[in-house]
C-alpha cells in the first residue's frame, strides 16, 4: 500500500514548512520506531520513494541522518538495514534519559510560552477521550514527549532527547503486546503536563524522572 507523506499544513514553530528531507526523516523514523519496518529488516530507497512519494535525495539524506541516530545501519556491499534491538541497551538509554528528561521538563516549565501552554492544554484534553487502541496511546505518548522537548527552547536538548526517545519507544513497541497496563503508563503524563503548564519546574522534573524509571521497570517485567 502506498503511504504518501502528508505535507499539507504542518509547520515548525517559526511557521516554516518542513523540508523534503525533514519529511522523509520523520516518515522513515516513524516506520522504524513503530516497527512497520522491523528490526534487522532491509531498507530499500526505491521502495521508500514509492511508498512516501518523495525523491531519492531526501530519502538518502534522511537515511544518513537515521544512521547517526542508530536506527539505521549501512553496510558496504551488503545494503541498508533497520538496526537490531538489543534489550541490554535499555539500561544505558534509561541512564541518559533519567538525566535529560527531568532537565527537559524543568526547562519546559520555566520557558514555555503562552502558545505552548495552550498546546499542552490541548494534549491534556486528549486524556479525557478514551483511546481505542494501544497505537492511539503510543501516538499520544509521542506527542506529549515531543511537545515537552519543544518547550525547552533548546534545540540541542530537543534533538538529543528525541533521538533517545525514539530508541526507547522502539523497545516499547517490541513488547507492546505483553504489557497489560499501557494506559496507566501514558496517564502519568497528565500530572506532568499540568506541572509544566503551571510552571512548577521542580515537580515537573521529579515526575519526568519517575516516568522514565517506571518505563524501564514495565518493559523489564515483560521480559
Amino acid at each position: 500500500m502506498t503511504a504518501h507523506v502528508n505535507t499539507s499544513a504542518r509547520q515548525d514553530r517559526h511557521g516554516t514548512p518542513p523540508s523534503l528531507t525533514d519529511q522523509a526523516y520523520e516518515a522513515i523514523r516513524d516506520l522504524i520506531v513503530t516497527l512497520q519496518i522491523r528490526p534487522g529488516a532491509p531498507i530499500s530507497e526505491e521502495q521508500l520513494m514509492r511508498r512516501l512519494g518523495l525523491g531519492r535525495t531526501p530519502i538518502h539524506q534522511a537515511i544518513k541522518r537515521l544512521e547517526s541516530e542508530r536506527l539505521v545501519a549501512i553496510f558496504p556491499r551488503r545494503g541498508t538495514f533497520a538496526t537490531e534491538v538489543n534489550i541490554t541497551d535499555l539500561a544505558l538509554i534509561t541512564e541518559v534519559r533519567l538525566q535529560l528528561e527531568g532537565h527537559a521538563a524543568y526547562s519546559a516549565a520555566k520557558r514555555r510560552t503562552r502558545a505552548e501552554q495552550e498546546e499542552l492544554r490541548r494534549l491534556l484534553e486528549e486524556f479525557d477521550e478514551p483511546a481505542t487502541t494501544d497505537a492511539d496511546l503510543m501516538r499520544l505518548d509521542t506527542e506529549v514527549h515531543r511537545a515537552i522537548y519543544r518547550c525547552t527552547h533548546n534545540s540541542y536538548l530537543e534533538a538529543t532527547l528525541g533521538s533517545y526517545y525514539n530508541l526507547a519507544t522502539r523497545i516499547w513497541h517490541l513488547f507492546l503486546d505483553r504489557l497489560p497496563h499501557v494506559s496507566e503508563h501514558i496517564e502519568q503524563h497528565r500530572p506532568l503536563l499540568e506541572a509544566i503548564i503551571a510552571g512548577h519546574a521542580d515537580q515537573a522534573c521529579d515526575l519526568a524522572c519517575a516516568h522514565v524509571s517506571q518505563f524501564e521497570s514495565t518493559v523489564r517485567s515483560a521480559l
